[in-house]
């Protein structure tokens, strides 16, 4: 049986780029593309008209930016996650990216092989950040109003001391093995401690978790 490929739209108003990531996954067995565009707009279409299971989206295109066309996608029946592709130091949406529904960043001078892992673990279902990124999200909320907890993240409540560690540790961008290690647990634990925050906090994905941290003021630039 032949395994699942990974299907792929790239969206980006510069050319060039997108060849460059399209020569990149073609050389990729288990990852192919479907398309690619240079608007937000056409991505919307596109998704519609594709079903992938991964977008590469850039957030600075002309009409509708890569923001909008995210919360369109995320919002939509059809499964695809958002993989946003960003400058970073010129870009100053990250969180409302991430509000939008991304499930992780793309800087544009990664390395290729964590381009193409940052695809994998998206499509996995997982949610990647930058530590690079995860600090530019500290700095968004550290602009903002004082931290609030949101009405649907009372169930903050509900959760143990244990587990607000393990959520504040997520808001810091640290890997459930980071976090077993940094609390003396094992991966196994540190794991379930996460799956468990999931569950009692209503989050899709691990970039979910960061933003409740965030909006908790469990986590600030000073911590």
């Amino acid at each position: 049986m032949t395994p699942h490929r990974v299907r792929v739209v790239l969206v980006d108003d510069q050319p060039l780029v997108r060849a460059g990531l399209r020569v990149l996954i073609a050389d990729s067995p288990d990852l192919e593309i479907l398309g690619e565009v240079g608007t937000g707009a056409e991505a919307v279409q596109l998704v519609q008209d594709v079903r992938p299971d991964v977008v590469v989206m850039d957030i600075r295109m002309p009409g509708m930016d890569g923001i909008e066309a995210t919360r369109l996608i995320t919002a939509g029946p059809i499964t695809a996650r958002v993989l946003v592709l960003t400058t970073f130091d010129d870009d100053e949406y990250v969180y409302g990216a991430l509000r939008a529904g991304a499930s992780g960043f793309l800087v544009k001078d990664m390395d290729l092989d964590d381009i193409l892992t940052a695809i994998r673990v998206v499509a996995a279902g997982e949610a990647l950040i930058a530590p690079r990124v995860t600090r530019r999200l500290i700095e968004e909320f550290a602009a903002r109003p004082e931290p609030t907890a949101a009405p649907r993240h009372g169930a903050i409540e509900g959760i143990t001391d244990r587990e607000r560690e393990v959520l504040t540790l997520i808001g810091r961008g640290l890997s459930n093995d980071e976090i077993a290690g940094r609390l003396f647990i094992s991966p196994a634990t540190a794991k379930a401690h996460v799956g468990r925050l999931f569950s009692k906090l209503a989050a899709r994905d691990r970039v979910q978790l960061v933003i409740i941290a965030y909006e908790l003021g469990l986590v600030s630039p000073s911590r």
